[in-house]
């Protein structure tokens, strides 16, 4: 072979080369956050996304102008926005803007635009119930049960959004006085009844955690039981004290002969002390606490009246929860056995001081106020407006 072409092919590939790897650069650094945002926003794709979201229980208002971003939308589809009568939210994630991207570049590239979602959208199977219900329910013209599920599917995005990173969470719907414990793919692994707050004294919605779960716990009664409800008892008879198992803590901690108070001279605006139920059968607070991180002192507990739990009005409480099941409950939240059963008596039970049990990880915890819902044999479910919050 000639010497000059010997050396000629070799630089000829090499050349070839650098440009083949410039084009895919180039291709590459096209799909940006703009580049996406841009494609999505062509007339022909945004009414089909349009369109999807409105089939899926979306108000799709606000996405319709040109100015704003398909991105924006997808966002919306996958991870929902905040849930109605949201009194707390602990931190709200970011979303998964990967998933997003992901699914817009497969929707300008001519996928289906439900098979795109496939990878965006929660999985759980309620969700998908719930898509199936909305759908139904429009065809018959139902739009006042449809708001019901899309406000409920909406819930299912947030919470996609919020525990897409947890292995487990659990959801307390307080409008059907429920509780369930799901895994990361929305299989639901534990169900029971619950006893939430009264219409005056409601349970307020929010969204965070479980920090940890205490069992045998002293109950530190509320201020506003202590002063209300049970001061006019103790000061026409002391003896209440000691019926229920009550210490009287004062400012520093230490427990008061309630003789050496002179209850007669204390009211609702002068009571310098705090009412502490000590641990065992009688407690309030039952077998176990789980503590969740909230500035509005609401908590997930046992009860000594587990009698409510056979009621259909279960509305009872002063704002925390009171749950059917504590022992399953404080076992799937720690992903191990912490405690054997529910019995309050079970091996001298009633003397044992309170322990606290540190969760190996963060369980997200729901409280939310859904009037729609799947239950155990997928059939949707409605739920009365116990609290008045919708009229």
């Amino acid at each position: 072979m000639n010497r000059p072409l010997r050396y000629l092919i070799p630089i000829l590939l090499c050349i070839s080369l650098i440009t083949s790897c410039k084009k895919k650069y180039e291709k590459a650094s096209e799909r940006t956050d703009e580049a996406l945002k841009q494609e999505l926003n062509e007339e022909e794709v945004r009414a089909k996304l349009v369109e999807y979201a409105q089939k899926n229980g979306i108000e799709t208002e606000t996405f319709t102008d040109p100015e704003a971003s398909g991105f924006a939308l997808l966002s919306e589809i996958g991870f929902g926005h905040k849930p109605k009568y949201m009194k707390y939210v602990e931190k709200v994630q970011p979303i998964d803007s990967a998933a997003v991207r992901m699914a817009g570049w497969s929707i300008v590239q001519g996928v289906d635009v439900a098979d795109a979602m496939k990878q965006l959208e929660p999985n759980y199977p309620a969700y998908d119930r719930l898509k199936q219900e909305y759908t139904r329910l429009l065809t018959e013209n139902k739009s006042d049960s449809a708001q019901w599920v899309a406000e409920s599917l909406n819930a299912y995005r947030w919470i996609h959004r919020q525990a897409k990173k947890s292995s487990r969470l659990v959801l307390v719907n307080i409008r059907g006085a429920y509780l369930v414990g799901m895994d990361s793919s929305g299989k639901v692994d534990l169900k029971m009844r619950v006893v939430a707050g009264k219409k005056d004294k409601a349970t307020p919605g929010m969204d965070t955690y479980a920090t940890q779960i205490i069992t045998h716990p002293y109950w530190n009664v509320p201020r506003s039981i202590a002063v209300k409800e049970m001061l006019p008892k103790i000061q026409n008879n002391t003896g209440f004290l000691e019926a229920n198992n009550i210490e009287v803590i004062d400012s520093k901690g230490n427990r008061i002969d309630p003789e050496d108070v002179d209850w007669a001279a204390l009211s609702v605006n002068k009571f310098p002390y705090r009412l502490r139920q000590d641990t065992g059968a009688d407690n309030s607070l039952g077998l176990l606490k789980v503590e969740l991180k909230n500035p509005l002192a609401i908590y997930l507990h046992d009860t000594n009246a587990r009698y409510l739990f056979a009621k259909n009005e279960r509305w009872r409480s002063h704002g925390c929860v009171r749950v059917q099941r504590p022992t399953d409950l404080a076992n799937f939240m720690a992903g191990e056995k912490l405690l054997e059963n529910d019995s309050l008596e079970e091996n001298g039970a009633y003397s044992l001081p309170p322990e606290s049990h540190a969760l190996p990880q963060k369980v997200p915890v729901f409280l939310l106020y859904l009037g729609a819902d799947i239950d155990e044999n997928g059939k949707l479910v409605y739920y009365k407006d116990v609290y008045g919050w919708d009229a």
